[in-house]
């Protein structure tokens, strides 16, 4: 099987654009809320020196998801569970010795000029991109877009 990346522009309404944009902001939310419990769970499990509280994935998606605030309800919960598998995959490349130069993860800044987030539910139906629509939402629209070779089927992740 071969994976390719294409890279598509689309076309979203004002509608659409808003629903992006909170998707960027909630991502946003996710992995720095995800961080800073990392953060402090790694510090608990150093000062009582005990190797069983160390965070992983799981441990802070489930703490996470166990604190939700009512408004996150409205987004879909993928995006809060890739954005916790991401930051997992960022403290295991820090922690990997042979990559000299990556970094500690950091906190994600609203003012960044590059803003994204994750999904892998997206499907591309007539040409256009199909994303999960979030709850208490009436207009959700399928997006325009171009130079995508596919015109129907399914998307492992779209970011």
């Amino acid at each position: 099987m071969v994976l390719r990346t294409q890279k598509v522009r689309l076309y979203p309404n004002k509608t659409m654009q808003k629903g992006l944009d909170d998707l960027c902001d909630y991502r946003r939310y996710c992995w720095n809320a995800g961080l800073a419990l990392w953060n402090d769970m790694y510090e608990e499990a150093l000062i009582l020196d005990d190797k069983r509280l160390r965070p992983n994935e799981y441990k802070v998606r489930n703490e996470l998801v166990s604190n939700k605030a009512d408004w996150q309800y409205r987004f879909s919960a993928r995006c809060l569970q890739l954005a916790i598998s991401d930051l997992n995959k960022a403290w295991k490349n820090f922690f990997d010795k042979a990559q000299v130069d990556w970094g500690k993860p950091r906190f994600k800044s609203k003012k960044a000029t590059r803003q994204g987030f994750k999904t892998d539910r997206a499907k591309i139906i007539k040409g256009k991109l199909r994303l999960d629509k979030p709850h208490r939402i009436k207009n959700w629209y399928d997006i325009r877009m171009s130079g995508a070779k596919l015109l129907t089927g399914e998307l492992k992740v779209v970011s």
